[in-house]
């Protein structure tokens, strides 16, 4: 499990720290996957070598904990559980223990400083697990939810497949029914949801999706004051991706679609729009496409943008090829150094081929290249530490 890069990250000037999750390599959960370490120089892109920091069954999700000091990760199976690590001094995991999810098959989570939000796939569930003074996990807070949609294969029931934090509220992205389910922050509300009656529905429904679209991840477009000018809703279904601007009372409607990729299909199949994340300074919008493995750039025009205004336009700018097959999942880096810069650089846990990719996207035409490599069983999520 080696770079492709022949100098050393440790000598680099801006060296940060990615945490990866994983999935079982072709056996069964429990049989040696876990969470690995590594650091990449955010100037370069050069990574470093990783280290396999702690072993835990099916960690395809990972979250750091406001202030980096904790680490918690799903265990993808169908029991579910999540369990937190303290990070130490020397970048090791000490376990602060495991409950259940709440549900079947967790998919994604956040941390904030009381509590880790879960989407549990399986059974759609969205699950909060309130937070010891330790920050260690303690039972979960589950509220389920109905509804179907019009892919029988796919959308048979819920499948929450995301939390986002819209405007400080909770926002699960469900692919099942083709909405965006929101819930108060409070952790007082949420257990009076989560014990009431009729199988703890959502505070309301935030969005929906055209039948069949599938929603999968989304991005939120900052404005002033706290409050999201938009969001970006990446669809696994109908492989677009789509616009939502506020519509009063926390609400969010359909501004606009575009597809997600210019790139051709692979011969005999579909592309499937996995992650979606903005640049830093929310100029440009990047988006994972398994199927064609490539990574769409795209420019984010928010002339007039706001509750106010016109809603912001995506302009495709390139289809970049990733050096991996299936990228589930990837990291848009902080930017090194002062000033505006003129490129991004993209780090991509690509699972089929079962290694990272690091892209150099440059912001002038989206055009990107493919600066490092490295082998690593499975990756399913790179977050920056």
């Amino acid at each position: 499990m080696t770079s492709t890069s022949t100098s050393s990250v440790a000598s680099g000037t801006d060296s940060r720290t990615l945490w990866l999750g994983t999935y079982p390599d072709g056996a069964a959960p429990g049989s040696g996957e876990g969470i690995w370490r590594l650091s990449v120089d955010a100037s370069t892109g050069e990574l470093g070598d990783p280290v396999l920091a702690a072993v835990t069954p099916s960690p395809s999700f990972v979250a750091l904990a406001p202030g980096g000091a904790r680490l918690y990760a799903v265990s993808e199976t169908e029991e579910g559980a999540v369990s937190g690590f303290e990070i130490t001094p020397g970048g090791g995991l000490a376990p602060l223990g495991t409950v259940p999810s709440g549900g079947t098959y967790p998919c994604h989570l956040v941390a904030t400083d009381d509590a880790v939000r879960v989407a549990n796939y399986g059974d759609g569930t969205f699950a909060v697990l309130p937070l010891d003074t330790s920050g260690a996990l303690t039972a979960p807070l589950r509220l389920g939810h109905r509804g179907t949609g019009p892919d029988t294969e796919r959308q048979e029931g819920p499948h929450a497949h995301f939390v986002a934090e819209v405007a400080g509220d909770p926002v699960v992205v469900d692919l099942g029914t083709d909405e965006l389910r929101a819930y108060p922050r409070s952790l007082a509300e949420l257990r009076s949801l989560a014990e009431g009656p009729d199988g703890a529905g959502p505070a309301r429904i935030a969005a929906t999706f055209p039948g069949g679209a599938g929603p999968r991840h989304l991005a939120v477009l900052d404005g002033e004051h706290g409050a999201p000018d938009a969001l970006f809703v990446a669809t696994e279904l109908d492989a677009r991706v789509y616009v939502l601007v506020p519509a009063g009372d926390g609400a969010f409607e359909v501004a606009a679609s575009v597809e997600a990729t210019a790139a051709p299909l692979p011969e005999g199949g579909r592309n499937y729009p996995s992650h979606v994340a903005l640049s830093t300074d929310g100029s440009r919008l990047f988006v994972a496409i398994r199927g064609a493995d490539v990574l769409s750039t795209f420019s984010v025009v928010r002339d007039g943008a706001g509750p106010d205004g016109a809603a912001p336009v995506l302009e495709h700018l390139a289809d970049t090829p990733l050096g991996g097959a299936w990228p589930r999942h990837f990291a848009v880096l902080a930017p090194a150094g002062e000033g505006a810069p003129e490129v991004d650089l993209v780090v991509v846990a690509n699972q089929n081929s079962s290694n990272l990719t690091v892209l150099r996207i440059d912001r002038a035409d989206g055009a990107g290249t493919l600066v490092d490599e490295l082998a690593i069983p499975v990756p399913a999520c790179v977050v920056e530490g």
